[in-house]
Order: structure tokens, then C-alpha cells, then sequence
């Protein structure tokens, strides 16, 4: 039996220490905060809740995995899921508008082609096909494996097989997501649709590459799922779970510094001066954190993935506390478009100007008794993908981009402002408070293609004995992608590194 320290108590951690304590090790998690969940929380207010983190969980398999490898018990014995159809509602910067059905392919195709047109149906149909084979091409080595040490072959070629295109006398196949848009879907609302699916992980679809179709791809194939009561429920369903397991929490207490000896991880030494040693650390952390945490390198010289943003992205969300019921048929999720989509990602990707462009904004509208007082309330959230590194201490800012989501909604929601009892308002700072993600920037899932530089570290470490998990680490960013993060680690310390992934 081995003692396993977990730094953080992030999904991704908690996955892991639930399979690490099945194993018969020893772990304690020691969480800075007062709670569990890194990114999935909850805020609670004169009986209205609201999910302040992700909204929606897509492959559920993984925590159905986690539940069954853990204790041989269904995932719905412990929370509910329901699946969202619509998936979404899509408003277009020109009026139109769209629902999309979940996870139906002909419902599909009959929708965009009765929205937008004969024919848009069937090129959306038709990319989902192309979408699935780069799906098929980069499950396991993406998702299922731990990262290969010859990754660059990940980063090399690109999965997805487009379509040839004539271009200045030349035959070009699409390399970024914005040209699948325009050679292969050509409309500029299909475009939209599926930039979108990048845009929420703040991935400028430009410069994304083409291997980004997995993205909607994967809510299509396996759909948009909510958790009865909010993904809050989720979290708390895997915390009891290491509970049930013998996982020991420790809350309020920050790791300063991972400990070594003889070039091997040793254990954590806490802000307040205590030492827990370990025969393995797992760190849910973001890299610049780990990086003072260490003060030594962590990666193969060389094997550094660069960082694709000028700025990291983060999440800037308005609750609001809304008098009046929830109309009958109202989409669960509505995905209101940028008008200048252009100057939207011009700002994600560099921050710069005093007057930031209107962004594309998710509503949120779940119909669940227990988000609001009663039924002639309404608890909604909207949130945008902004750059983390603003002034977030600007009340100017804040309020304009308030006032923008506001007006966003308002295409989608009638009479929404006369409605407002209340409205809390978060920005990346708040996450940076409540995640120490370095601020408040949310990570995306690793793609392959784009030179790396939209893969994540590996789950092990240049230190034996450190290892990575949750969003930061393979294979990146999503409630689902950490929950394989998490089976990833497990494995690594269970097996050793000969381990695969799951078969």
C-alpha cells in the first residue's frame, strides 16, 4: 500500500483518488479551499442556485466508468441525468434562428435545412461524417491513452480529412476549423454553428486546427446531458464516492511546495509548515503553479508545448434571479451570435482596445425545481468566453460587458431585464480565487495537429513519483476529459508506465 498525496480536489483529482484508493493505497487530498469540485461549484441565494462552473457534461461514459471501476454501482444510483433537447438553440447574427436535436442526425438535417435552407442539412450531415473519422482517429491516443512520448507525430498530422478545395490554382484540404466553415459547410451560420463549439473553450477557430471538429462531433455522437439538480451534483456524487472509498480530505490547506529527495517526489510541505510525505504526489494544478511548487523542470528538453494564446481565455458569467416562470418548450441552452465575429476573436486573442466587442453569449435556462423557489421563478445563468487577462478590477468593464450579455439574452428571452430580481456577477477572477488557475483561465481539450500546440503536458513528469492531472494535464480541458485525466494517473501509478489505457 502506497501513500498517495492528490494536490487539489478538482474532478480530475477526485477521479483519481477514487481509483487510486480502490487500488488499496492511502490517499489524502489536500484542497486550498473550503470545498471540493475545483471549477464546479455552486452558488445558493434566496432559494435560487446556480452552477458558477461548466453547465452541461458531454460523454457521461467516463463517469459511469469511474462509478461501476470504483464500486460496481450505476452512475444513476447517485445523480440523475437527463438529456438536454433540444442541445441548443442557436440565434444568428441575422435573425435566424435554429434548434438543434440532440443527438439525431436526421433531426438534424431536417432542422438546418427548414432554418437555413435546402441543402445546409445535408453539408452539416456530411461533415459529421468526415468529423467521425477524425474521432476514430484520435479517441485513444487522445482521450484514452497516456500521452506518447513520440507525441509530435500527434502534432504533425491532421485527422481530419477535408475535402479538397481549389484555391489559386492549387487543391487545398481545410487545416483550421474556420476554413471547414467556409470551403466545406459554406454558409456563414453553419459556420457559426460549428466555430461555436471551439469558441466556448476560447479556441479562435482561425487558428484552431481542423481536428476541432471532434468538438461538436462529440455532442452529436453521445449528447448534451445535464445532472438534475446541476453539475454540482456530479461533484458531490464523486466526493462521497472517495469518501466511500477512504479518501481523506483535508480543506483550507495550500501546498506550498512538492518535496523531493534522490531526484524522486517525496511528498508536500503545506503554508503552514507541515510535511506530508508521499510515495507518489498527484498535482490537479495549473502549470505555472506546479512550476513555483517545484522550481525545476518537468518536461523532456524540447517536449514543452507552446501556448496558443496571446491571452488565456477565460469565463465571465451573470446570474440572474428572475421573477416569473419558465415559458413551456423554452431551450434548455440558446447560443446567442456574435454580430462581428471577426472583432470578437481579434479581442479574445490579443485584449487590447478600451471598447471590447459584443461576444457570443450561452444561456442557460435548466427547468429544475430545484434551482428556484418555486415555479413562479426562474434561475438562469449567462456566460461568455473573455480574455482572462483584462482588468477585471475595471467596474467599467464589468458593467459593459454586463449590459452585452444582458442584450444578447434579451434576443433570446422576452421581457428578460423587466424580470430581474437580482443579478451576481463573476468574472476570471473569481475562478482565479476559487481554482488558482493562473487567472481564471478555463483549458481546452487537447486536438491534434496545430504544430502542439493544442496538446497538454503529460500526466508524468521529468520528478518519478510526480504526476499531473485535471484539466491542464492530458488530456486537457472538459468535465470529461478530466475524468479520463484522472483514470490516466491512476493507471500510471497502479500498473506503472507500461500502462496503456483502458482496453
Amino acid at each position: 500500500m502506497a501513500r498517495i498525496v492528490v494536490i487539489g480536489a478538482g474532478m480530475g483529482a477526485m477521479a483519481a483518488a477514487a481509483r487510486l484508493a480502490v487500488a488499496g493505497h492511502r490517499v489524502t487530498v489536500y484542497e486550498r479551499t473550503d470545498t471540493y469540485g475545483g471549477a464546479v461549484r455552486r452558488l445558493e441565494r434566496d432559494g435560487f442556485a446556480f452552477d458558477t462552473g461548466p453547465g452541461l457534461l458531454t460523454l457521461p461514459a467516463v463517469y459511469r466508468d469511474l462509478f461501476v471501476k470504483t464500486g460496481k454501482e450505476p452512475l444513476e444510483d447517485h445523480v440523475e441525468l437527463v438529456q438536454v433537447d433540444p442541445s441548443a438553440r442557436h440565434v444568428f447574427a441575422d435573425g435566424t434562428e435554429v434548434s438543434v436535436p440532440n443527438a439525431s442526425r436526421a433531426g438534424v438535417v431536417s432542422a438546418l435545412d427548414e432554418a437555413l435552407g435546402a441543402g445546409a442539412g445535408e453539408r452539416w450531415g456530411d461533415f459529421l461524417v468526415r468529423a467521425r473519422e477524425a474521432w476514430d482517429r484520435t479517441r485513444r491516443p487522445l482521450l484514452e491513452e497516456p500521452l506518447w512520448p513520440n507525441w509530435r507525430v500527434l502534432a504533425d498530422k491532421e485527422p481530419y480529412p477535408g475535402v479538397p478545395h481549389k484555391r489559386l490554382l492549387r487543391t487545398r484540404r481545410a487545416s483550421t476549423l474556420a476554413e471547414i466553415g467556409a470551403w466545406e459547410l459554406r454558409d456563414e451560420r453553419l459556420a457559426a454553428l460549428l466555430e461555436s463549439s471551439a469558441l466556448a473553450y476560447g479556441l479562435d477557430p482561425r487558428t484552431a486546427p481542423a481536428s476541432a471538429a471532434v468538438l461538436p462531433y462529440m455532442e452529436h455522437a453521445f449528447g448534451t446531458w445535464y445532472v438534475r439538480g446541476g453539475i454540482r451534483e456530479l461533484a458531490r456524487a464523486v466526493y462521497e464516492r472517495c469518501l466511500k472509498r477512504r479518501v481523506e480530505f483535508v480543506f483550507d490547506a495550500e501546498v506550498m511546495r512538492i518535496l523531493d529527495q534522490d531526484g524522486r517526489a517525496t511528498g508536500v510541505e503545506l503554508r503552514d509548515g507541515t510535511v506530508a510525505e508521499a510515495d507518489h504526489v498527484v498535482a490537479d494544478v495549473d502549470p505555472a503553479r506546479l512550476k513555483v511548487m517545484t522550481d525545476r523542470p518537468l518536461d523532456q528538453d524540447g517536449d514543452v508545448r507552446a501556448d496558443p494564446f496571446t491571452t488565456r481565455p477565460g469565463r465571465f458569467a451573470v446570474l440572474l434571479a428572475l421573477r416569473g416562470g419558465r415559458e413551456s418548450g423554452a431551450a434548455h441552452r440558446t447560443v446567442v451570435h456574435a454580430p462581428d465575429p471577426v472583432s470578437e476573436l481579434d479581442f479574445l486573442s490579443s485584449a487590447e482596445g478600451d471598447q471590447p466587442p459584443w461576444p457570443t453569449v450561452t444561456v442557460l435556462r435548466p427547468d429544475d425545481p430545484a434551482l428556484r423557489p418555486d415555479d413562479g421563478h426562474e434561475s438562469m445563468v449567462l456566460s461568455a468566453v473573455v480574455p482572462s487577462a483584462v482588468d477585471w478590477d475595471d467596474k467599467g468593464m464589468v458593467r459593459r460587458y454586463t449590459e452585452y450579455l444582458l442584450d444578447a439574452a434579451g434576443a433570446a428571452v422576452p421581457d428578460l431585464r423587466d424580470r430581474v430580481l437580482w443579478q451576481e456577477v463573476r468574472t476570471p477572477d473569481d475562478s482565479d480565487d476559487e481554482t488558482s488557475a493562473f487567472l481564471g483561465a478555463v483549458p481546452a481539450p487537447a486536438l491534434a495537429a496545430g504544430r502542439g500546440h493544442y496538446l497538454h503536458p503529460a500526466n508524468t513528469t521529468r520528478l518519478p513519483g510526480l504526476y499531473r492531472v485535471g484539466g491542464w494535464s492530458h488530456p486537457g480541458g472538459g468535465l470529461a476529459h478530466a475524468g479520463m485525466s484522472g483514470a490516466l494517473v491512476a493507471g500510471l501509478i497502479v500498473e506503472g508506465p507500461e500502462f496503456r489505457g483502458s482496453q
